[in-house]
């Protein structure tokens, strides 16, 4: 059976290491995972983005969800497992962080921007989706909360979101084309609080096995890569990473 100092081992053996992270790694800053019982689309039915695109009552039901908070996605603070992510970064022994992860927490626990690779977009803050300006949460949560005005573009006046993937919407190329490049040229690829089941995002560890590098699996339940990495921990993430990187 893998033990932490076993996955510190591989660590310290590696060139270079890529970190995958999903729902698994916040679920121990409170945040709750996707699809278990008790996880966010067991108690509310996501919203597709056409949906968001064409329907104002939908759009209206999007922002009451942000306003409101019903789905934890912000506002939490990072836990042991993100700051030993933040250390392999800062120790240069990792070179990147590939996340499914929209609450921000990776950089909130130190990673530049630059290293963290976000494939599910960012729950943070807001994007016009015309023109794709930024504007932060706070910009409009009063005309909405104390007026009703569904927010709008300050600049061009187009449909805003947070800045997140929805349903049915494309995958960012740009972060899928990195992720690709990071995953081919680690040696070790270590997955971190991910089910592995949501596609494209849980091709990169196949590609990375494939590719020659080592597989590193820590999750709460068994995942179907499980076979094929070289080190499984069913484990809490905080415990098992705060024992494995100095």
């Amino acid at each position: 059976m893998s033990s932490p100092a076993d996955l510190a081992r591989m660590i310290d053996a590696a060139r270079r290491v890529v970190v995958f992270t999903g729902a698994g790694i916040s679920t121990e800053s409170g945040i709750p995972d996707f699809r278990s019982p008790g996880g966010v689309w067991s108690k509310m039915q996501p919203i597709y983005f056409d949906d968001f695109r064409r329907d104002e009552a939908m759009r209206r039901e999007a922002w009451r969800r942000v306003y409101d908070g019903v789905a934890r996605w912000v506002g939490a603070e990072p836990n042991a497992g993100h700051h030993a992510v933040a250390r392999l970064i800062a120790q240069g022994k990792a070179s990147s962080v590939i996340t499914q992860n929209v609450d921000n927490l990776h950089q909130d626990s130190g990673v530049p921007d630059d290293k963290v690779i976000e494939l599910h977009g960012n729950a943070s803050y807001i994007k016009c989706l015309e023109c794709g300006l930024r504007h932060e949460l706070e910009d409009f949560r009063e005309p909405f909360t104390d007026r009703g005005e569904i927010p709008a573009c300050r600049a061009c006046g187009g449909l805003v979101k947070t800045a997140t993937i929805s349903f049915g919407q494309a995958m960012p190329e740009a972060q899928m084309a990195r992720a690709e490049e990071e995953t081919l040229a680690c040696d070790l690829f270590l997955v971190l609080g991910s089910s592995l089941v949501v596609y494209p995002a849980a091709g990169f560890p196949l590609m990375a096995r494939r590719n020659g590098a080592r597989l590193a699996i820590v999750n709460r339940d068994p995942t179907e890569q499980d076979a094929i990495a070289d080190l499984v921990l069913h484990a809490p993430i905080g415990e098992v990473m705060t024992a494995a990187v100095s």
